[in-house]
């Protein structure tokens, strides 16, 4: 039977045993050949010298090249048996340490056996973990392949020198529990001698036209190079398909979009958005005038708008939606506005309000008013305060509705849906985006936002799909944000000036925040996750901070402790998702009124929170929020002129990923260098993936920041594609890998985003 890429991994592992081939496919995730040859090296090491370490830790898992300096049987009494035993010691020589192996046996034979394979001058691959006893380093538990010693150092029948012939670079592959880097090695050495011939999936003039490798060679190369160019040539051919076919899909995707009908929102005479800004007390910013043109351009259109609008924290993203709902309105239809929180909804009802002034009741869609009825609805209303919003947005009366995901329900029914804006949109799904516009006769306008800036390649790759717009530049009167890492690991004494430092500004007459990332206990704000820094147990640089964290501050015990406390006499409020939706529009309230001096809360005011004479924030525990979030909170104080002030309060210890965290926040307020920062440090696998499609990235090869030479290629490839030949039928595999793509769980990862 003919071996390809979906034959099952079974076919080729040989005479291994029920339990290893287990652990390929349960632990490595490894089911056919085609997975197999897909799992590709994490990293080389060069047969040819011994293998440099530096700055050794206990517990670290190594892989090297090295040598056997030297070995010696010696006997002794095993106190179980009684009977003599046999140990065998061997020096390891590295490019650093030297390391000390010990096998113990219970018969000569056995150990004359591990005596031939760590033979003095014996050179191989040696794995295990570093450990020190008596000043001495050791490899504890040794896995090995000795080099040019086929089955004599495996035992007999292993095929082992099939793997060895691999000249100046041996491949080391990502690793399971009982399944190590020659398991793996071998396997694909025979998988490649006896499978058919794979398939190409990339038309030879687009090969030729970006230099690209065949498929053959590629995959020869990435598990048998030569050197390493030859890894990169490799490793740059499956970046560069998958990069293909990801914008293969997001172009088809904004061509499907382009080609469904809509209804043109022309804004009419547009008497409401010109008598809007007319009333504005400030001149628009150029990028807020230049977006604006292009959403009225779209909205233009008989063919919905799909628009990314994303922003630096306070620079004006709702006024350019609402002068892109004022426009809608004119034009007969109606706006919706989803927000994921009923703290943020509130807040963007009372921001637009204010905002329109007179022009909030001023008749309905239908009608001949200057302005538009606004309308809220959120979960926590009850029947009876439903009912009177729920009429007008169904009677058209409500020109523009906020709310959050009540406005999702069956019952919510509207006039006439021209414009769906979604704040904070990476808080919805595809689903729960769909239900929204699904309530237009039409398919309506689409307008996201996002405070969280985005790298072009990330907004190429993730949300290609749309088109983007960036509002880079502040409005004036934004005043700057200094932000301090306060470490307690290192003075914990420093939190007593912290409260100091709350009671000067609340001295001066104004208002503080105190985040915390927990309600009380343990429990955490809905949809907060605590940021994890990743590790790499085989990554020497990558240090672990796997170990538990004391309690979190959380806002129930942290007004407790201030109000007796550090702040006494001070006017504390509390604000969290548990409480009563009245209690918390009430607290806001009092907080913008300058009723209360300071706001012990948890991240419900992140986004859209704005209370211009609040100057200081200081986040309790600020190692559990990641850089954009960081970003976000801070954001939320400097917004009246006056200079804003953020401290990071953190027992981190210097050095560690967290702390780099945080000291990259306090080095700038960038936000677009931050949204580098952050994909760096964190690797594509929360930001592209794990909040969105419950894993890892979704991305197998690609990493948008180093590739992105690669994507702005592979896209520019794709828009050729897909204008001479749209359904891709020259080119028949790519056209597989496509439809395949655009079902898989990618597809709907890509829609949410």
């Amino acid at each position: 039977m003919a071996i390809d890429f979906a034959s099952s991994v079974t076919a080729v592992l040989g005479a291994t045993t029920p339990a290893k081939r287990k652990r390929f496919t349960d632990g490595l995730g490894i089911e056919t050949v085609g997975d197999l040859l897909r799992h590709f090296p994490r990293r080389y090491l060069e047969t040819g010298s011994l293998t440099r370490i530096d700055n050794l830790r206990i517990g670290q898992l190594l892989c090297v090249v090295g040598e056997i300096a030297a070995c010696d049987i010696k006997t002794y009494n095993d106190r179980r048996t009684g009977r003599p035993a046999y140990r065998v010691e061997a020096m390891l020589r590295t490019g650093g340490p030297q390391l000390k192996m010990t096998f113990f046996a219970k018969n000569q034979g056995t150990a004359g056996w591990h005596a031939r394979r760590v033979a003095q001058g014996n050179r191989g691959v040696f794995l295990g973990k570093a450990d020190r006893f008596r000043d001495q380093w050791q490899l504890v538990n040794p896995a090995m392949t000795i080099f040019g010693m086929g089955d004599e150092a495996e035992g007999e029948g292993s095929g082992v020198e099939d793997v060895l012939d691999f000249g100046p670079l041996f491949p080391i592959y990502p690793l399971t529990k009982g399944v190590e880097t020659w398991d793996i090695a071998r396997a694909v050495t025979f998988a490649r001698q006896v499978m058919e011939p794979v398939a190409e999936l990339l038309p030879d003039p687009l090969r030729d036209e970006y230099d690209v490798l065949g498929i053959q060679d590629a995959y020869d190369w990435v598990h048998q190079p030569d050197d390493r160019d030859q890894v990169e040539r490799a490793h740059h051919r499956f970046r560069f398909e998958e990069a293909l076919v990801t914008q293969l899909v997001l172009g088809r995707r904004r061509r499907a979009r382009r080609a469904v009908g809509a209804t043109a929102r022309t804004g009419g005479a547009g008497a409401l958005l010109e008598a809007f800004d007319d009333r504005l007390p400030f001149e628009l910013t150029a990028g807020q005038v230049e977006v604006g043109h292009r959403i009225e351009a779209d909205l233009a259109q008989p063919h919905p708008m799909n628009r990314l609008l994303q922003g630096e924290v306070g620079s004006g993203k709702t006024l350019v939606a609402l002068r892109a709902m004022l426009r809608v309105v004119d034009s007969g239809g109606q706006a919706a506005l989803l927000a994921p929180t009923e703290v943020l909804a509130q807040q963007h009802y009372r921001s637009i309000v204010t905002m329109l002034g007179d022009l909030a009741d001023g008749g309905t869609i239908f009608g001949s008013g200057e302005g538009t009825h606004v309308e809220l609805l959120t979960g926590s209303m009850n029947k009876s305060q439903r009912t009177g919003p729920l009429s007008r947005i169904a009677s058209g009366e409500a020109g523009i509705v906020i709310g959050t995901h009540a406005l999702l329900q069956d019952q919510v029914m509207f006039a006439d849906l021209g414009l769906v804006v979604v704040d904070e949109q990476h808080r919805f799904g595809v689903e729960q985006r769909a239900a929204l516009t699904d309530k237009a006769a039409a398919p309506p306008h689409l307008l996201v936002m996002t405070a969280t800036p985005i790298p072009r390649t990330v907004a190429m790759t993730v949300f290609g799909d749309l088109e983007t717009s960036t509002l880079s530049e502040l409005p004036a009167g934004r005043a700057p944000i200094q932000t301090n890492v306060v470490p307690l690991a290192e003075q914990p004494g420093w939190i007593g000036r912290v409260w100091e430092r709350v009671r000067e500004e609340v001295g001066k007459g104004h208002q503080v925040y105190v985040v915390c990332p927990r309600i009380s206990g343990d429990e955490a704000e809905a949809g907060q996750v605590d940021a994890v820094d990743l590790t790499d147990p085989d990554d020497p640089d990558d240090p672990d901070e796997t170990a538990p964290k004391p309690p979190a501050a959380a806002v129930e015990e942290v007004v407790e402790r201030l109000a007796g406390g550090a702040l006494d006499g001070l006017r504390i409020g509390r604000l969290h998702g548990r409480l009563p939706a009245d209690e918390k529009d009430a607290t806001m309230r009092a907080f913008a009124a300058g009723d209360l001096d300071v706001l012990v809360s948890t991240t419900v005011i992140e986004v859209g929170v704005d209370v211009h004479n609040a100057t200081t924030m200081v986040i309790l525990d600020a190692d559990r929020f990641g850089i954009s979030q960081l970003h976000q909170l801070r954001g939320r104080v400097g917004r009246g002129g006056l200079p804003g002030l953020a401290l990071l309060v953190t027992y981190t210890e210097a050095g560690s990923p967290s702390r780099e965290r945080l000291e990259a926040v306090a080095s700038t307020t960038d936000g677009f260098v931050l949204s580098r920062i952050d994909l760096e440090m964190r690797r594509e696998g929360d930001v592209l993936g794990a909040s969105q499609a419950g894993g890892r990235s979704s991305l197998e090869n690609l990493r948008v920041l180093r590739d992105e030479d690669t994507i702005v290629a592979a896209r520019q490839a794709a828009e050729g594609l897909l204008d001479t030949d749209a359904e891709l039928g020259q080119a028949p595999g790519l056209a597989d890998a496509v439809r395949d793509l655009e079902r898989s769980q990618l597809a709907d990862f890509v829609d949410k985003s």
